[in-house]
C-alpha cells in the first residue's frame, strides 16, 4: 500500500543527504517524486518505490500549519 504523499509535505529520511540535512520538501508526484532538499535546496528525481523506502517519518503534511 503506498503512503499517502502530497506536494508541500515534508519528510524526514533515514540516511542524511551530503550537506548533513534529513528534511526533503515534496515538489512533485506521480510514478516518480521531485524532492527539494530543505537545507541547501537541491533538487532531484527520485521513484516513489526508493523514496518510501527512505522515508523515516512525514514531519508536516501540506496544509497543516
Amino acid at each position: 500500500m503506498p503512503i499517502a504523499l502530497q506536494v508541500g509535505d515534508i519528510v524526514r529520511t533515514k540516511k542524511p543527504h551530503p550537506c548533513g540535512n534529513y528534511e526533503w520538501e515534496i515538489i512533485r508526484t506521480g510514478m516518480d517524486f521531485r524532492i527539494k532538499c530543505t537545507k541547501c535546496e537541491h533538487q532531484t528525481w527520485i521513484s516513489r518505490v526508493k523514496l518510501e523506502k527512505a522515508i523515516k517519518k512525514i514531519v508536516k503534511q501540506a496544509g497543516e500549519e
